[in-house]
């Protein structure tokens, strides 16, 4: 079984930064992560936010491009999500998501109990 827990969620004004963290934990060995991924959910519609393939390549939602960069320490099995400049309307609960997780007694997609991101002054 693997558990992701995220960290880094909080209250900051418009135009201020956070990181988020997402760490992957499991009884077994971690061999492999496809992809890693953030998604924010707000007024009920989850949205893809960024994501990271294992060869580094990335994707960014378009309302996110310039502000927000994903990365991932595969020997940690960590992603990060550092986001600057930071609007009200990035206000949302923030969840992370690995894809095709291998490893001793873990297989599949996982997701993270989400973490809450508030921008207001």
């Amino acid at each position: 079984q693997v558990q992701l827990v995220e960290s880094g969620g909080g209250l900051v004004q418009p135009g201020g930064s956070l990181r988020l963290s997402c760490a992957a934990s499991a009884s077994g060995t971690i061999f492999s992560i496809r992809s890693m991924g953030w998604y924010r959910q707000a007024r009920g519609q989850r949205e893809l936010v960024a994501s990271i393939a294992s060869d580094g390549s990335t994707k960014y939602a378009d309302s996110v491009k310039g502000r927000f960069t994903i990365s991932r320490d595969n020997a940690k099995n960590t992603a990060y999500l550092q986001m600057n400049s930071l609007k009200p309307e990035d206000t949302a609960a923030y969840y992370c998501n690995f894809e095709e997780v291998l490893g001793v007694g873990a297989s599949g997609d996982y997701w993270g109990q989400g973490t809450q991101v508030t921008v207001s002054s």
